[in-house]
């Protein structure tokens, strides 16, 4: 045997290459109250220092890693302590890694067996206080393999153990959680509301602010609106339990009115974790919100309550209905959110185009997410216009309740936001009172604590003052009383439902609003390219409508009834009328085009004509216009394409197509040069734009 491999003196495992390398000593507590509650362990893994250099090591070729105080064992993400260790070892320069047990290497056997992989690997000795062990002999690696189960094994023990008892002390509702605004706990421990009247006043208001206005988005326009600030007392610090004022915002009025304990109710488990969203080395993540049936416990009427469980479960099947069909929005659209695609099943989203004043309903779900071609389109005004007279139809039998609701109502609001008004007043009084007061008790000879009161209650009047002065404009736009003019209005509107839907001070929000309390869904389905649209309604209750409107078309081919109008325009054609005569009797007859016209007239009679061959070409003699070779008049050209004169007109116009003008007898005539090239390209042209134009044309 020789030098390099023969034993040390210390222990028969630990040879004199192991000695040339570095010895480890691993250092790691789970979590920083461990480290403040129970110091001992942490000295004692220091202390391994000497364990080292009692088995032949020098102090200075001792390395101690400490990077993951304070860090769990359960996983090697996050604790770049243990990441070094592995790398110097794999980097042959350790030959001895000292922990004062294996839980504190590692809690995890993946990671435990990677270590123990390398130091195999590399010849790296592993040591705790009851031995040094070699990874590469099997009935040490026997060894630690078991010691990593068990430390693995032990922490889920431990965590189990904690869960439970979490658990069981829940099941009795005594698990102490932190409570929302409006809400105190009283030093023996009972959940009881906030003794502040302005404060029980406020959170009343949201709840019932929030029933009448659906959205999120509109509560926090009105409390911003009417300068509502939202309580919150101080949760540490100095000034812990104080009562601060703090403007509102979204994610503090969503989780207000997701919140059970306001419904009286003491929940747990509402925010379990999921594994598959937890974040390496970062505890307390991937946290997902469960739904009611889903939560651990639930004890209902365990606790004080600002509003009914069964308006709870109304505010959460509100703010669902909001995700799933979106929340009201400014724009025109009656049925943002409820149109469905009769011929895909999936959701038809609002365009708007001119500003906002052109709105079309569109189905491109398949456009995409397959690069389909668009399901259908149509405008969005004729459905909006028959909806809501289905609508209006529905609400007249409840003309008679409404008008003997909206006064109590309005009342009803102005007079919770009176005493919303009287509690921030009293309370600036009571600043101010007290302001003074301090003031009068300090000593007149000791300027600089007096000068500084005096400022104090000079702000608390001013803020005063300024409060007042909005109050009173605010008494002044909202009287508290409805005059009698207002009631009046008011029984007047309510008994005639369409001239409130059409009033000016109506918006389209409100319209919105109205329709989603009424109406779950509505299917269309267009008939084919045709203008017939089949529209069926779904109510709220279950009941449901079936119609058929109307829908504007870009060309005459497009009309179901087509083939019936062309056979009409030959016959009269054929008695002789001619263009202004057809037109006059079509329209008697009650038959209407397409697009934006009520009603034929002689140009588009003559289109229709000369598209059915019926009326001869233009044909100029040969002595008065000689034609070169592939010249054609834009009637001619007109025919062939199948496309209206004043689209060549345009084109010609703009340098498009090539043409001189020549004199026929009385008038001026276009000669247009096209050869069978420039016919395909026209051709061509003229298919995409008839493509375009029936996604795109609105009233």
């Amino acid at each position: 045997m020789n030098e390099s491999s023969s034993p040390s003196l210390p222990h028969p495992k630990i040879y004199r290459h192991h000695q040339e390398r570095l010895a480890v000593v691993y250092v790691r507590q789970s979590t920083p109250q461990q480290m403040t509650r129970h110091p001992e362990s942490t000295r004692l893994q220091y202390g391994l220092v000497d364990r080292a250099l009692t088995l032949g090591w020098s102090r200075a070729d001792v390395l101690v890693i400490d990077e993951d105080l304070g860090k769990s064992g359960s996983t090697a993400q996050g604790r770049s302590g243990f990441q070094r260790l592995v790398t110097e070892v794999s980097l042959n320069r350790v030959g001895l890694v000292l922990g004062i047990e294996m839980s504190r290497l590692a809690r995890s056997c993946r990671d435990w067996y990677q270590l123990l992989e390398v130091c195999g690997l590399f010849t790296t000795l592993i040591g705790d206080w009851d031995g040094v062990y070699d990874p590469a002999d099997y009935n040490d690696r026997l060894l630690l393999g078991l010691k990593g189960t068990m430390s693995e094994a032990e922490l889920y023990l431990i965590k189990q153990r904690m869960l439970a008892g979490k658990r069981a002390k829940a099941e009795r509702g005594e698990l102490g959680m932190a409570l929302p605004r409006g809400y105190i706990r009283q030093p023996s421990g009972e959940v009881a509301k906030d003794p502040d009247a302005q404060v029980q006043g406020t959170i009343a208001l949201v709840f019932s602010q929030f029933e009448r206005l659906n959205t999120i988005h509109g509560l926090l326009q009105y409390l911003v609106r009417h300068q509502v600030l939202l309580p919150d007392r101080l949760r540490g610090g100095l000034r812990k339990g104080d009562l601060q004022w703090r403007r509102p915002n979204r994610a503090t009025l969503s989780d207000l009115l997701h919140n059970p304990i306001y419904a009286g109710a003491y929940a747990y488990g509402r925010r379990p974790t999921d594994p598959r969203r937890c974040k390496p080395g970062q505890p307390g993540t991937g946290r997902v919100v469960a739904r009611p049936l889903q939560w651990g416990i639930l004890h209902r009427d365990r606790l004080p309550s600002y509003i009914s469980w069964e308006q709870y479960e109304r505010n959460l099947r509100q703010l669902q209905m909001n995700n799933a069909q979106g929340a009201i929005r400014q724009g025109p659209s009656l049925l943002s959110g409820l149109l469905i695609c009769g011929r895909c099943g999936r959701r038809m989203a609002p365009n708007y185009r001119n500003s906002g004043h052109r709105l079309r309903y569109e189905c491109n779900q398949m456009a995409t997410s397959y690069g389909l071609s668009r399901c259908q389109s149509l405008v969005g005004r004729t459905l909006d216009e028959f909806v809501a007279q289905q609508v209006l139809r529905a609400l007249e039998p409840a003309a008679l309740e409404i008008s003997l609701q909206v006064a109590d109502q309005i009342e009803a609001e102005r007079a919770q936001l009176q005493q919303h008004w009287q509690q921030r007043l009293e309370r600036a009084h009571y600043e101010v009172e007290r302001a003074a007061r301090q003031y009068q008790c300090v000593e007149p000879e000791h300027r600089l604590v007096a000068r500084t009161l005096e400022h104090q209650w000079e702000d608390a009047l001013n803020a005063e003052s300024a409060l007042k002065a909005d109050y009173e404009r605010f008494v002044a736009e909202h009287p508290c009383r409805l005059s009698a003019e207002q009631r009046e209005a008011i029984r007047r509107l309510a008994t005639d439902i369409p001239a409130l839907w059409h009033g000016a001070c109506t918006t389209a929000a409100d319209r919105q609003a109205i329709v989603r309390q009424l109406v779950e869904r509505v299917t269309v389905t267009v008939q084919g390219d045709s203008e017939k649209v089949d529209v069926h309604i779904c109510w709220a209750g279950g009941h449901s409508t079936q119609g058929t409107l109307t829908r504007p078309v870009a060309r005459l081919d497009q009309l179901s009834y087509y083939p019936e109008l062309t056979a009409r325009v030959a016959a009269l054609h054929a008695q002789g009328h001619a263009g202004p005569g057809i037109a006059r009797l079509l329209n008697e007859e009650g038959w209407r085009p397409a697009k934006r016209c009520e009603t034929f007239n002689a140009s588009m009679v003559g289109a229709l004509l000369v598209r059915m061959g019926l009326r001869t070409r233009h044909q100029t003699p040969a002595t008065v216009v000689q034609r070169q070779g592939d010249e054609w008049t834009l009637g001619e050209l007109s025919h062939l394409l199948d496309m209206p004169q004043p689209t060549l007109v345009s084109w010609l116009r703009r340098g498009e197509l090539q043409a001189r003008q020549v004199m026929s007898q009385s008038h001026r005539l276009w000669l247009v040069h096209a050869t069978a090239q420039d016919l395909a390209r026209l051709q061509s042209r003229r298919n995409a734009a008839s493509a375009k134009a029936n996604d795109e044309f609105a009233i």
